[in-house]
């Protein structure tokens, strides 16, 4: 169950409209750095959540928090908006053929499909893709995948910081970075508590799966794919080609990339896929 208040999260004040950073706004609403993907990724994995109900109560407040940005992100969207109402009038009546103008240089369908609303898409249109959403199963995936979204996030954000001169634009999106900070942290956090400690303890993942059975012997070599001889090696001085692996249990090393497999050879087409007949009759033939 989910409750509301009318009241919004934190202030959103717009001192002078804006459409198009209105428009820059959609990215933080409905790209793939964007609210409506934290929210759901929050809130599936918090209903899909199985082991300590901790987890879950925490994504299920986090994931809800994040329905609040949108709510900010979409205000803000509209007050941006709001400048362009006269522009709309003049060029209809006008008929101007240029429908960009409509909305001085926002997204059209922001007019056309939103009324000088807010959208379900990012900053050129393309609607929320619900195939960014992660939910594994697996906790510890499940928080890596949450601190990516919440660093490109706040990456996002503070390149919106940037775009405007708008003090009030400028306040909420201070908020909104201070929120990507602290959840960027508890994701961190809960990794840490995973791995007894150590946000690496957790790796493999998952561990669930017995090393014995993988082929060991490649489990901690970078394989350098240059090839070229005279190159040197990536290895050299580097975190990942030496010295203890992060999760503790072998040492990092590099080797040179090398086939270890037999050319693919391939069966003949099976006739009702109907291909040439040429594939047919000359399926092994390796020339």
């Amino acid at each position: 169950m989910f409750y509301h208040d009318k009241k919004l999260q934190y202030k959103v004040r717009v001192d002078k409209p804006n459409p198009q950073f209105a428009r820059a706004l959609q990215q933080a609403i409905g790209g793939v750095e964007g609210e409506i993907r934290v929210c759901l990724q929050y809130l599936f994995q918090a209903w899909n959540s199985r082991g300590p109900v901790r987890y879950r109560d925490m994504l299920l407040n986090t994931g809800t928090e994040e329905i609040s940005h949108i709510e900010m992100l979409a205000t803000a969207v509209c007050l941006n908006l709001e400048g362009a109402s006269s522009s709309v009038i003049d060029t209809i009546v006008g008929n101007d053929p240029i429908l960009e103008k409509i909305v001085g240089g926002g997204d059209p369908r922001q007019f056309l499909s939103g009324g000088l609303g807010a959208l379900a898409a990012d900053a050129n249109g393309v609607p929320f893709n619900g195939s960014w959403v992660v939910s594994s199963g697996n906790t510890a995936a499940d928080m890596y995948a949450n601190v990516m979204a919440e660093a490109t996030g706040r990456t996002l954000a503070t390149r919106l910081y940037e775009l405007t001169d708008d003090a009030g634009m400028k306040d909420m999106l201070s908020f909104l970075i201070a929120r990507d900070t602290m959840h960027q942290q508890q994701w961190l956090a809960v990794l840490e508590e995973l791995g007894h400690g150590n946000q690496y303890g957790v790796l493999p993942i998952p561990n669930s799966f017995p090393q014995s059975q993988e082929h060991q012997e490649f489990s901690y070599a970078f394989v350098n794919t240059n090839i070229d001889p005279d190159s040197p090696t990536v290895g050299h001085n580097t975190r990942w080609t030496q010295g203890t692996s992060l999760d503790g249990r072998s040492e990092f090393r590099e080797i040179k990339a090398q086939p270890l497999g037999d050319e693919p050879m391939l069966a003949p087409p099976i006739p009702q896929g109907h291909a040439q007949i040429e594939q047919i009759e000359k399926a092994n033939d390796k020339s």
